[in-house]
Order: C-alpha cells, then sequence, then structure tokens
C-alpha cells in the first residue's frame, strides 16, 4: 500500500523559502560578532565582571575610611568641647590665686584701705585679663532702649523728657564676646 502525499502550493513555497537559509541548525556559517559560541563575548563578560569588583573594592575602602574620618571628627569635637575653656580658665588661675591672698589678708589685717586697695587689684585684674579674651560690657545707661540687646525689667515715668524711650538704670550688665551677645543686659526704661 502505497500512500501518496499531496503537495500543496503552500509547502512549495515553504519550501523554497528555507532554502535560503540553509541548514538551520549550523550556527557556523552565520557571520558577525553575535554568534553563540563567540569566545570574545566570555573575555568581555569576565573583564566586566573584574571591573565591576573593582569598583566595588573603591567603594567599600571608601566607606570605610568616610566611616573612620566620622568616628575621628566626633572624637576631635568631643575633646574640643571638654577643653574648649581651659585657656580662659588657665588664664584666671591668677586671679584665683590673688583672690586667695587677699582673703588671707582680710583675715589677718584690720587695715581697710589696704585691703580695700587690694580687693580693687584682684578686680582690675580679673576684668583685663577676661577683656584680653574678649569679653567687652555693654553701656547701655541713657541709651535708646534696643530689644536686640537690653531686656526689659520694669518701666517707670521718665525723670524728664530727655530719658524718656531710653535706659535709666542698668539691673545687670549685658556683655559682648568678640562683638557677639552673650548676655543681654536687663534694664529699667523711662517712659
Amino acid at each position: 500500500m502505497e500512500q501518496k502525499i499531496k503537495v500543496t502550493e503552500d509547502d512549495q513555497t515553504l519550501s523554497e523559502a528555507m532554502q535560503g537559509f540553509g541548514d538551520i541548525n549550523s550556527d557556523a556559517d552565520i557571520p558577525g560578532n553575535t554568534h553563540l559560541s563567540n569566545p570574545e563575548e566570555d573575555n568581555l563578560t569576565e573583564k566586566i565582571q573584574a571591573e565591576l569588583e573593582e569598583q566595588k573594592d573603591k567603594y567599600i575602602r571608601l566607606f570605610a575610611e568616610f566611616d573612620n574620618y566620622k568616628r575621628r571628627s566626633a572624637k576631635e569635637r568631643i575633646e574640643l568641647i571638654q577643653t574648649a575653656g581651659k585657656e580662659v580658665i588657665t588664664s584666671l588661675l591668677d586671679v584665683l590665686d590673688d583672690s586667695e591672698r587677699a582673703e588671707k589678708q582680710l583675715q589677718t589685717s584690720n587695715d581697710l584701705d589696704q585691703i580695700k586697695k587690694g580687693i580693687e587689684l584682684v578686680f582690675g585684674k580679673l576684668r583685663s585679663t577676661l577683656q584680653a579674651k574678649g569679653l567687652k560690657a555693654m553701656e547701655s545707661i541713657n541709651t535708646d532702649f534696643d530689644v536686640e540687646k537690653h531686656e526689659a525689667i520694669t518701666e517707670i515715668p521718665a525723670p524728664t523728657e530727655k530719658l524718656k524711650d531710653k535706659v535709666v538704670d542698668e539691673v545687670q550688665k549685658g556683655y559682648y564676646l568678640n562683638d557677639k551677645i552673650i548676655r543681654f543686659a536687663k534694664v529699667v526704661v523711662g517712659k
């Protein structure tokens, strides 16, 4: 029994189209560098992988270096805060020594003029030491009231028209440290 296969026109067209491709399973005949078994592509992948590893290493080292920098900066900041007043305190030790000598003199001497002069010298030395460190007293009495520098404690009737809206009295002195206000003056204002 012989079977006959009938070939249609569509089958013939398909067969002719397939002949233009040659052997489909043979990739050695296909030109180009995107070939499935291309050894250059393996090298490129290895190269990219090596570059990626190098960049990861650089990133890890940079991150570690930055972390060390943060720790070092925090340690230096803590040291600075702890020793910030060292210079001022060291300069005030002389004044403290003078104060202790004045205290001993108060207990042993009866000469009030000598004690008064000694205490004035100690106060003068304290003021000059603080001024050398940048401290400056704020002059407030008989000046216009300024909310940027003064803190009004109370208002009283101005004794003269000239003292209206001016500082009449100073309850607590204000101070600048290197031209920056560190304490506002507490004042009485004339109204």
